[in-house]
């Protein structure tokens, strides 16, 4: 009995402290919103340059550049084309992409290896490539699409679409983008991948180039849940429940776990 009762307070201590830390980020939430562009509800954890020291967090200050939102992440620039403050993602797009112009193409790649979440449960960094713990892929917010360069023409492989109408990447051989994580045995001999691009524009034609350079030009989604669960659930686990999108915290104490809304089960 005297057990139980330990743990029960125990609980509720920790309780008590996820209370205190969660009044503690909701103050950073009281200036008033920022605006560029289309973007009209800048706010925590975001703020625009030369907002007011206290408002947001100095590693998400995004940009205003001739009325465009501008995020900056691994030393380069993309436009800002939406935040979701319910699920704690943002979408960007490459500023070189042109929606019709499917000659035109990211300045750089970018893929999940830029996310350390997406290879280790240790999250780091001030965005993530998913929304969960976990580090398969299916948890990603976003795929690839892979542009190769090939010395001859492949014929047998049902993935590789033709891009040399818009895209070609020597004069003497041939070019194709594949959509999805590249495995070993889909390299064929003598292709050299060149770009790899990411989209959260999911529902497109495969095997049509000028979907997928349509679904590039909407842009990719990165999300910022690991702060969200630092402030929401500093001494527990955190989860973003994607059914009610919240976070839920989880505290658990030999087999016992109690909730941040108060269930032990």
């Amino acid at each position: 009995m005297r057990r139980e009762r330990a743990l029960f307070l125990l609980l509720l201590l920790l309780l008590l402290l996820h209370h205190i830390c969660a009044t503690k980020a909701h103050k950073k939430h009281v200036c008033p919103p920022s605006s560029c562009g289309k973007i009209s509800n800048i706010t925590y954890p975001f703020r625009l340059k030369g907002d007011p020291e206290k408002c947001g967090e100095k590693s998400y200050e995004l940009g205003c550049e001739n009325n465009v939102t501008v995020l900056y992440m691994n030393s380069e620039e993309f436009h800002v084309e939406a935040i979701n403050y319910k699920n704690y993602t943002v979408r960007v797009v490459d500023p070189a992409l042109q929606l019709g112009n499917c000659s035109s193409l990211p300045l750089s790649s970018l893929s999940r290896s830029n996310f350390s979440d997406t290879y280790s449960y240790n999250r780091t960094g001030s965005y993530q490539a998913s929304l969960d713990p976990g580090i398969d892929g299916e948890s990603l917010i976003f795929e690839h699409i892979v542009f190769l360069s090939c010395n001859h023409s492949v014929r047998e492989n049902g993935k590789y679409v033709k891009t040399e109408e818009y895209v070609k990447w020597d004069s003497k051989g041939y070019a194709y983008a594949v959509v999805g994580d590249l495995k070993a045995e889909d390299i064929e001999v003598g292709c050299d991948i060149k770009l790899v691009a990411p989209t959260s524009f999911t529902t497109f034609n495969n095997h049509s180039y000028t979907s997928m350079h349509s679904s590039l030009a909407y842009g990719f989604q990165i999300s910022w849940v690991q702060l969200a669960c630092d402030n929401y659930c500093p001494h527990g686990f955190c989860y973003f429940d994607s059914s009610k999108q919240k976070l839920g915290c989880n505290f658990g104490i030999q087999g016992l776990v109690f909730t941040a809304a108060g269930n032990i089960f």
